[in-house]
């Protein structure tokens, strides 16, 4: 019985000397690794300001992270006691077999397309990006859906990333009649792309004649805007497309097929037509 109090009572003294030194180093390492996931976020974000390839911003970033843990593990180990010098020994023996996997490792292993926030078209879905792990990647469809993608089929499926560039190029094509002022619809259709705040100057705005189909001349407009404004922009210059050609006047093309009938005494290519009947469907 005496033995046993007596054991209690060194764990009582042990508890007392060493248990707020232990608090201590326990909230420097809590502390620590927040700190050093926010750190490593904002690394992320400024080496992607120089353009980088993904797996050079993922390795330097994976470096910067252990550099940074091993700081805050050797403070919290020092502050509970443990010899500095085994601290640095293991830090640095571990640091360095760490840094040669990631260096060595890193860029042999496959790595996603496209990072959380943008939008993808992966097979036949269309969505953003909520999050990956290392199995699958969550998309948000645009009509609510979320679906669970298998990282094995983004690798060997191809993907659609609209955020990947900054600019995109907006189609605005168009059919008009046979009978419209062609020179009249491409100026308008222009003045459509060039008013509009969103569109950029450079590349300017251009239209061409895309085809002469059977019942419309095609016209198309081709202008960029930046990503974020891609949709929004589109529909816009296709509405104002709509009204700004019917207050000019300029007739939309439709499906149709003319029919002339001759009478027998006529020919089409002869002087008499009286009996000439046209039908337009």
């Amino acid at each position: 019985m005496e033995e046993k109090l007596a054991k209690y009572k060194e764990m009582g003294e042990a508890i007392a000397l060493y248990g707020q030194v232990f608090v201590y180093a326990l909230i420097i390492l809590v502390v620590g690794l927040i700190a050093i996931k926010v750190l490593t976020k904002l690394f992320r974000r400024m080496l992607e300001r120089f353009a980088l390839a993904p797996n050079i911003v993922s390795t330097i970033s994976s470096i910067f992270y252990l550099i940074l843990l091993f700081i805050v593990l050797s403070f919290a180990l020092q502050v509970a006691g443990m010899s500095t010098v085994v601290i640095q020994n293991i830090s640095l023996a571990v640091g360095l077999v760490l840094v040669g996997i990631i260096a060595v490792f890193r860029p042999l292993i496959p790595s996603l397309p496209f990072k959380v926030g943008n939008t993808v078209k992966v097979g036949d879905l269309l969505g953003k990006i909520e999050g990956t792990t290392i199995l699958n990647t969550r998309m948000k469809t645009f009509d609510g859906k979320t679906v669970f993608i298998p990282n094995t089929k983004i690798i060997t499926d191809f993907v659609i990333n609209y955020h990947f560039t900054k600019t995109r190029r907006i189609n605005l094509d168009v059919g008009i009649r046979y009978d419209q002022d062609l020179a009249k619809a491409k100026r308008v259709l222009e003045m459509i792309m060039i008013e509009d705040p969103r569109v950029l100057p450079k590349p300017a705005p251009a239209v061409y004649v895309l085809k002469l189909g059977e019942s419309a001349v095609k016209v198309g407009g081709r202008c960029w805007v930046n990503n974020a404004k891609y949709w929004m922009t589109k529909c816009d210059l296709t509405e104002k497309t709509k009204f700004r050609f019917d207050s000019e006047e300029i007739l939309f093309a439709y499906p149709q097929l003319d029919i002339h009938h001759y009478g027998r005494d006529s020919s089409p290519y002869g002087e008499k037509s009286e009996d000439k009947e046209e039908i337009t469907y």
